[in-house]
């Protein structure tokens, strides 16, 4: 009987290691993510190296689910490109056209944007008050794009128990493989 305890024992204590180390694989896995993104950050200068557009405001050029690459750089923002920017007050980056540049004096840059889809300019958008944008309120350029691939992201977004389910699903799965 005592070697059967001490069997039972021997096993219950080894599920634990298994358990503790697929805990430890796991925060490794979430820690290696977040290190890749804040490599990122500090190689693109962007706060958000990859944003997914979330509207039809730039049809034709991106699709809504189609995940842009950013790069901020230190070139001046010239008419024609497409920006991602934030409005204080507000948590969700824009991408649109920057369709005016107003140089300054003393060196900066002010732009103001426009959606290709839309009819207007962006000063609707914008703060109140405010008529162009600045270097603070823009997080970069797109550089690249993988078309619709950001659906994921905005089905996740739509859909927050299945944002749960998956994630849960996907915990479980590390915490009970064997490799």
């Amino acid at each position: 009987m005592n070697v059967m305890s001490e069997t039972f024992q021997a096993l219950r204590t080894m599920r634990k290691r298994q358990l503790a180390h697929q805990v430890i694989n796991l925060g490794l896995i979430i820690t290696s993510a977040l290190m890749i993104w804040k490599f990122l950050m500090v190689v693109t200068h962007s706060e958000s190296p990859v944003v997914v557009v979330l509207s039809g405001s730039m049809e034709p050029a991106f699709q809504r689910g189609d995940i842009l690459f950013l790069w901020l750089g230190s070139a001046p923002f010239r008419i024609g490109e497409i920006v991602v920017f934030k409005i204080e007050g507000r948590d969700i980056p824009i991408v649109h056209r920057v369709i005016k540049v107003h140089e300054k004096h003393d060196g900066t840059t002010d732009v103001l944007t426009k959606g290709d889809n839309n009819d207007v300019d962006d000063r609707g958008l914008y703060a109140p008050d405010q008529r162009w944008l600045n270097k603070k309120h823009i997080i970069g350029r797109a550089v690249g794009y993988l078309p619709y691939v950001g659906m994921v992201t905005i089905i996740m977004n739509d859909y927050p128990y299945l944002k749960y389910a998956l994630i849960g699903l996907l915990g479980i799965f590390v915490l009970t493989s064997r490799e």
